[in-house]
């Protein structure tokens, strides 16, 4: 059976862009739709079509929103027009309830859903080196062994919906605390009087080593704070997990410390920062 080479893509932003940008590159046709059209220029400049029918246009479409209330609020008055058969892959990292109830409503159109968050920065996700945790029906997601290949180099099939949203919020659990570690490691590296860049090889040869440092350890030292993965998003997901984890009665005492200090750099103005800002933490004053 030919696979359909027409795909939708609804939000373009950062982890949009580089989605979309995967799609062309291996030779789909690519219909975009975001709340600002002018994102989409370049696209629009690399192949894609506009349109504002995406949903309807095509029989696959890849969500990437800001979060559920997002999804909710673009998906809910689409519901009338979409068709049965029809397939929705969400990237989006969102909360878990609200996973499941969206796949739940699409269920009720005869539409599948998969639940697709992608562990990775949109700069890992553009060259193809991200990690995609997907939660739905079996069946749905074997139709799509086609763009698994696109969004990421490891896939994952985790289980239903809110599983899926439940590993991604895991995953950057993990990841948040290694960067974050890495920021208060060099931080400490530059106040005692080490060369930041010695240290930061160093700390790659050890047994401390992360892919943080590979990802993010320049940006730290350089302070290139362009952004890969904004600050305030991950600040969104670090919410998620306290939430999660209190409704489960689970204290997590390292993220509540992460979440303050994203906080504060929040409150400095970094929140559309890159990530990796959270250094400029712990130089402007002792946390």
């Amino acid at each position: 059976m030919s696979v359909e080479r027409k795909i939708g893509v609804i939000g373009l932003g950062l982890m949009g862009t580089a989605i979309s940008l995967r799609l062309l590159e291996h030779g789909y046709s690519v219909r975009v739709w975001n709340r600002t059209q002018e994102e989409a220029a370049p696209l629009v400049e690399r192949g894609a079509v506009w349109s504002d029918a995406v949903a309807t246009e095509c029989d696959r479409v890849v969500i990437c929103l800001y979060s559920s209330d997002i999804v909710a609020m673009v998906v809910g008055p689409l519901l009338p027009d979409l068709r049965a058969g029809q397939v929705f892959v969400d990237t989006t990292t969102g909360e878990p309830a609200q996973s499941e109830a969206m796949g739940a409503q699409l269920a009720a159109r005869g539409v599948s859903y998969l639940a697709a968050p992608i562990s990775g920065s949109s700069e890992q996700t553009r060259r193809g080196e991200a990690t995609v945790i997907v939660g739905g029906g079996r069946e749905a997601f074997e139709g799509c062994a086609d763009l698994w290949p696109v969004l990421g180099r490891n896939v994952f099939h985790v289980g239903g919906w809110g599983d899926a949203a439940r590993m991604k919020l895991a995953s950057n659990l993990v990841l948040g605390l290694n960067r974050a570690a890495l920021a208060e490691g060099l931080a400490f590296a530059e106040a005692i009087g080490l060369e930041p860049a010695a240290a930061l090889e160093v700390l790659k040869g050890s047994m401390a080593y992360s892919r943080a440092m590979d990802v993010k350890g320049r940006k730290m030292i350089e302070r290139d704070f362009s952004v890969q993965a904004r600050l305030s998003q991950h600040l969104k997901d670090v919410r998620l997990m306290l939430d999660a984890a209190a409704d489960a009665g689970l204290s997590l005492p390292l993220s509540e410390t992460h979440r303050r200090l994203m906080e504060r750099a929040e409150a400095e103005g970094w929140g559309d920062l890159d990530n990796s800002a959270i250094i400029d933490v712990y130089r402007s004053s002792s946390p």
